[in-house]
């Protein structure tokens, strides 16, 4: 089989694995939804107390960060395993990509969402 045919076997069935994904849930979500079914809820637990200080944010920024060091990880080691067939034009291809996720980590470092007091 040519490189050609396993990139496009590897394509359908990235496609049909979607598609399943996508279709399932309408398939076996049930269909009959009451008024309590419907209503928007947290957690089940009740609030202790009332808000009334400023919620700190730092868990969202680290959270963020976590999320483009898997991004970074998803791309970059389909590259790392052909970049000598990629040659000049991936290597600038992956450091346009890396300096990219740079700016998304040098936002969090500079709101102060990599430090642990």
């Amino acid at each position: 089989m040519t490189e050609y045919g396993t990139m496009l076997m590897v394509f359908a069935f990235a496609a049909v694995v979607a598609g399943a994904l996508l279709g399932l849930p309408r398939l076996l979500a049930p269909r009959r939804l009451t008024p309590v079914k419907a209503e928007p809820f947290e957690c089940g637990k009740d609030p202790l107390g009332i808000a009334e200080g400023r919620f700190a944010i730092k868990f969202a920024t680290v959270a963020i960060f976590f999320i483009i060091i898997d991004i970074e990880l998803l791309f970059v080691w389909p590259w790392a395993m052909l970049y000598r067939r990629l040659g000049w034009f991936g290597f600038i291809e992956m450091m346009v990509f890396m300096a990219i996720l740079m700016v998304g980590f040098l936002y969090i470092w500079r709101k102060g969402g990599l430090e642990w007091e």
